[in-house]
């Protein structure tokens, strides 16, 4: 049976404990009774499950397909869409209500996770954006091409240790501000600096840094003044430091002033090239690839993805 135009595909990404993610869900069902959504929701735990749901939607019809989740969710989602031809890509809408560890993404646009009534709301309203992806370009371990797109960034070094780092904090912890603190201070008996070799524009970084982030989008404020649809992303490449610094550079990052720092080295381009990156460890959307085994590119795909904004 054919599925109405109109009808929502939506897929849950619960994040907490069974009783909260039950009333986040009601909370959200409630809006959509209130917007006269139709739609078939389901629930994801899990990368390989949110492919394969978004599949799932994809195949059956939808053509507005909704993540209740973060930058990662959203990342799986996006680059499931990416497999399908262009024609039928630009059929279907993407949109998100934030309910992730990480809310990145959504905050560009300016949606919050509280407020559940006014996500909906944008959703509802149905207006569209075509997006930019960032790709990035690698071989895995066996020496295999692959490739993985991404809505928000991709943090080389420091950054992804430390991600890496609060989640797993964050499993015993619970607590999202306490994860991150006590990930902070455990980073202190981590590597803090790594050998890398980078081409952007017509520069090369060959030296010691302790994080690159490139970003077509916030970068978890270290690209902030980046935009996923002007066809480039931004680069921000932090070379090494003293603790007194890199604790500076946390206090601008969190008050949105991270490119004040003396230690930043701010960029704009259509490609970077990541000749090495030495036991650096890479996150893509908030969620760990491991190490590059070598060499790898980063560019852009202009306006590939229908995104749903707010008014």
């Amino acid at each position: 049976m054919a599925i109405d135009n109109s009808r929502w595909g939506i897929l849950f990404c619960p994040k907490q404990t069974a009783t909260r993610s039950r009333k986040y869900r009601e909370r959200l069902e409630s809006a959509l009774a209130e917007h006269n959504v139709e739609y078939d929701i389901v629930m994801s735990e899990s990368m390989h499950g949110v492919e394969r749901l978004v599949r799932m939607f994809i195949n059956n019809g939808y053509k507005t397909i909704v993540i209740v989740g973060g930058d990662s969710a959203l990342n799986d989602a996006a680059n499931c869409l990416m497999e399908i031809p262009a024609d039928e890509r630009r059929d279907i809408a993407l949109g998100v209500v934030p309910y992730g560890v990480l809310n990145d993404f959504s905050k560009f646009w300016g949606l919050k996770e509280n407020d559940v009534n006014a996500a909906v709301e944008a959703l509802a309203s149905h207006r569209t954006r075509a997006i930019d992806l960032g790709c990035i370009r690698y071989e895995d371990k066996n020496g295999v091409e692959c490739k993985r797109y991404f809505v928000n960034c991709v943090n080389i070094g420091l950054i992804a240790d430390m991600m890496n780092l609060r989640r797993q904090t964050r499993k015993l912890l619970g607590s999202k501000t306490l994860s991150f603190l006590v990930s902070a201070v455990l980073l202190i008996f981590h590597r803090m600096e790594y050998k890398m070799h980078l081409r952007i524009n017509s520069d090369v970084v060959d030296r010691k840094v302790m994080n690159v982030c490139i970003g077509s989008g916030p970068g978890y404020g270290q690209t902030p003044n980046a935009v996923p649809y002007n066809g480039m992303v931004d680069v921000s490449v932090v070379v090494s430091t003293g603790i007194v610094q890199l604790l500076e550079g946390f206090w601008l990052l969190f008050t949105g002033r991270f490119l004040n720092h003396r230690g930043v080295c701010p960029y704009r381009s259509r490609k970077v090239d990541i000749i090495k990156a030495y036991q650096a460890l890479v996150g893509i959307d908030g969620r760990l690839l491991g190490r590059l085994s070598g060499e790898c590119s980063i560019t852009v795909e202009q306006e590939v993805v229908n995104f749903i904004i707010p008014k």
